[in-house]
């Protein structure tokens, strides 16, 4: 693989850490601005759809400009998020902090996605999507339990300021290893105008409901793991590290079935994280059981990630990048749905479990519509 995708991966590790690090931060956030839980957990859903306004209209914006200097100005405006986040006096100043890291977030994948596909043979679209993404994936991993870690330990505002250091290495690896391309051919209405196919409609929404589950479970991770597993705080970001291997494992699985074929991978993936929902909501009570169980989640979550975003470009051909920027927003409406819906069922009193029954919900729900868009592809397929 290029170079080139290493630099790609090294940005989206430090975009990565800083979407999903409010997850094991949610109780001191909560402590430290006089707010509930689920309030907190709007620090979630606010990134999330800070991404799906933001992202579309930043790649219009930039659509002409060459590829590699978008992606240098979007890491420059996730660093000033991400800065204004480390040093914000309020709950108000950090949600805006988020809502500009989400922005370059959005825009900065879909570009991302169209760089890798670009930079392989046709046939290995996925699995360059997937290395990608495999940055976004070791944020779990490595910078997720880490940052959660220094925030239990120097205090949240100290994670941020290693997210803004993580931010400037991914600047400087995009600076010197992302090859320049061409000025993006055709028209800003060409790009708007792949936005008339259903099948481009139909990905999208495959996209948010088909990982929508993901959010409802993991936003309340620390709460569901202390409040119902009986597990100590220091125990989260250690499961959190297992939840993050799961998801580079299962994003390597998604883009090699990715490649041989997308719907039945995007099916089986879905499939697959519906039912462990339900096995999380089951087991959130046995220690062993539910670390298992979690860490097959991640697994499951991130294996619908190359064959979605592969969907979405097999559907919007011609005219890929705006397209792109868009599935990433779908993600992260699916995000904010995903969140936001598990928020309710707490605060009605259901409890912790509930998240993961509103999970599985949403997985079924992205079933149908995958269930849909295939008929509809098997439909099209002869003309």
């Amino acid at each position: 693989m290029p170079l080139a995708l290493f630099a790609l991966a090294i940005s989206a590790f430090g975009i990565g850490t800083t979407e999903f690090i409010i997850n094991g931060l949610l109780p001191d956030l909560a402590a430290d601005f006089s707010v509930t839980i689920p309030a907190a957990g709007l620090l979630v859903s606010g990134y999330a759809l800070g991404v799906a306004v933001g992202g579309p209209p930043l790649t219009m914006l930039g659509g002409r400009l060459p590829r590699k200097t978008m992606l240098l100005a979007l890491m420059v405006l996730f660093i000033a998020g991400n800065l204004l986040s480390a040093l914000a006096p309020s709950y108000g100043v950090l949600m805006v902090g988020r809502f500009l890291a989400a922005f370059a977030h959005g825009a900065y994948f879909g570009v991302g996605s169209v760089v890798a596909a670009d930079l392989v043979a046709p046939q290995r679209r996925a699995s360059a999507i997937a290395l990608m993404f495999t940055g976004l994936t070791l944020a779990n991993v490595l910078g997720v339990p880490l940052g959660t870690w220094i925030g239990q330990s120097f205090g949240w505002r100290a994670t941020f300021w290693v997210v803004v250091a993580i931010g400037l290495i991914g600047l400087v690896g995009v600076l010197a290893l992302v090859p320049r391309q061409p000025r993006p051919e055709g028209s800003l209405l060409r790009e708007l105008g792949t936005f008339r196919q259903r099948g481009v409609w139909l990905a999208l929404a495959m996209t948010v409901f088909g990982f929508a589950p993901v959010f409802a479970v993991i936003t309340f991770v620390a709460p569901i793991m202390t409040g119902v597993g009986g597990f100590s705080p220091g125990a989260v970001p250690a499961v959190m590290a297992l939840f993050g291997v799961g998801l580079v494992v299962g994003n390597l699985i998604g883009g090699k079935l990715a490649d041989r074929a997308v719907m039945p991978s995007i099916y089986g993936s879905v499939g697959l994280l519906t039912l462990l929902a339900v096995v999380v909501a089951l087991v959130s009570g046995n220690q062993p059981a539910f670390i298992v169980a979690i860490t097959l989640f991640g697994v499951a979550a991130f294996a619908t990630v190359p064959p979605l975003q592969t969907r979405v470009l097999d559907a919007a051909a011609g005219a890929p990048t705006l397209a792109s920027a868009a599935n990433i927003g779908a993600f992260n409406v699916g995000n904010a749905i995903g969140s936001f819906a598990a928020g309710l069922t707490i605060d009605a009193g259901l409890g912790y479990t509930a998240p993961a029954w509103t999970a599985a919900v949403l997985g079924a729900v992205g079933l149908l519509v995958a269930g849909v868009a295939g008929i509809q592809s098997r439909r099209l397929a002869p003309a």
